[in-house]
């Protein structure tokens, strides 16, 4: 509008051999890229009428042709904004199903589950994507609350459709089996199944690493058992330990080929310890240098914030680090043994 009307005051003000008219399509073809198709050609029709003004003050046919041009001009405009309103709507419904398979596939983990204080982090490395091949999922089970954590070999939507069957099934294991043994049994076969249903030309190298840990409850400890994922952190008492696994374990959808002897391991977590969980598109995030992102030196330059400033630090940092880019999908649990109502004891220092 702005430039509609600059233009015509210019025409009228200038000599009729100064030919400013000319540039009044520009007018309706920038209208198309915001406006809808009906105010497109209501601009388009404004500044046809505008150049008729000029013919008429100017006794001048010359403008007309000008008009000629405006018309030419809206009838494309109005034909590309009526294509770009389609891919808008398009567009539109293509992220209410991805929100909704994100609901589905990463559905939001109450922020207190138990004596458990949990929070979470999900990053997306493709532009404007929404989920991708990392996956986490937190249940409060008879046996204590149960955390998942994992990662998919490859991108894409093969690896969407691995994250979703692995959370599917965890859901049900985690309530049902009494040991994170027979959990990632659960896993591995779900996996192994639904490779099969769907063989493709990667289905051979199709596998997750996946990280399990289970709070008792009543606290005082967590149990561990780790697919070859990388390790949590453990904050203690002002330090940061890395949980390294006691004995490997294999990959989801690799026992066949390594054998299935799950460890479980037990660590000491006491009423305000804190662990970070997370993928190796943390650790693997690379600066302008090609230096991956130091996180356990991070981590004890953190002193143990709350679990969503954290997270938050963690973002902030990552996206410092590797220049406001991310080359992997990046998912992590920060997780607190939060006080119990009659634990009043100050806590070591």
């Amino acid at each position: 509008m702005i430039l509609t009307v600059l233009i015509a005051a210019l025409a009228f003000a200038t000599p009729r051999d100064v030919a400013i008219s000319r540039l009044l399509p520009a007018a309706p073809a920038l209208a198309s890229s915001m406006w809808s198709v009906a105010a497109t050609v209501v601009l388009g029709l404004v500044c046809i009428l505008a150049v008729l003004g000029l013919a008429i003050a100017f006794a001048d046919t010359g403008p007309l042709f000008t008009a000629g041009a405006i018309t030419a001009v809206t009838v494309a405009a109005a034909y590309a904004g009526h294509v770009r309103l389609q891919r808008e709507r398009t567009l539109t419904q293509v992220r209410s199903v991805a929100d909704v398979a994100q609901q589905v596939l990463l559905r939001p983990v109450p922020g207190r589950l138990g004596d458990v204080e949990i929070e979470t982090l999900y990053l997306a490395a493709a532009a404007h994507a929404r989920i991708g091949g990392d996956f986490y999922e937190a249940v409060d089970t008879a046996h204590g609350v149960r955390l998942l954590i994992g990662d998919v070999r490859g991108k894409g939507l093969s690896a969407v459709g691995v994250a979703a069957a692995v959370t599917s099934c965890f859901r049900e294991a985690a309530h049902d089996e009494p040991d994170l043994r027979r959990v990632a049994g659960r896993l591995e076969a779900s996996m192994v199944r639904y490779s099969g249903a769907l063989p493709d030309r990667d289905s051979g190298e199709r596998f997750a690493t996946a990280l399990l840990a289970e709070v008792p409850q009543g606290g005082g400890l967590v149990r561990l058992l780790n697919c070859g994922h990388p390790p949590p952190l453990l904050f203690h008492c002002g330090g940061v330990l890395v949980l390294e696994p006691t004995a490997a374990s294999p990959p989801l959808a690799l026992a066949a080929l390594i054998g299935d002897g799950y460890r479980v391991d037990t660590v000491p977590l006491a009423p305000g310890d804190q662990m970070l969980l997370c993928t190796d598109g943390v650790t693997e995030t690379r600066n302008h240098f090609g230096q991956f992102f130091p996180l356990a030196d991070w981590a004890r330059q953190q002193s143990s914030p709350p679990p969503r400033v954290l997270l938050e630090r963690l973002h902030r940092d990552l996206l410092r680090h590797g220049d406001g880019t991310l080359d992997d999908d990046i998912a992590a649990l920060a997780v607190r043994c939060a006080p119990s109502a009659g634990d009043t004891a100050p806590r070591p220092s």
